[in-house]
């Protein structure tokens, strides 16, 4: 009795592996490009809606900054 409650728990955890898929729940990110002269005020104005502050926190927030300066080139997750 023992072995065949096991033989169906393990095919269902196997099924459950394998037909497992993200939920998309963090929804889609885009990751941005810096160009000369952008700022965060200017991508977060052009990328967001609301208060500018709250996306510009959030972007330093996505990619672990500890200050505003970017770089050309540079690749930026947008939340």
């Amino acid at each position: 009795m023992f072995a065949k409650t096991f033989l169906i728990a393990a095919a269902a955890l196997l099924i459950w592996a394998v037909a497992a898929r993200p939920s998309g729940a963090h929804g889609h990110k885009v990751v941005y490009r810096v160009h000369a002269y952008d700022t965060l005020w200017s991508i977060a104005t052009s990328h967001y809606g609301g208060d500018v502050r709250d996306a510009v926190w959030q972007i330093q927030q996505a990619n672990h900054m500890s200050s505003t300066s970017l770089t050309p080139g540079e690749r930026l997750v947008l939340p």
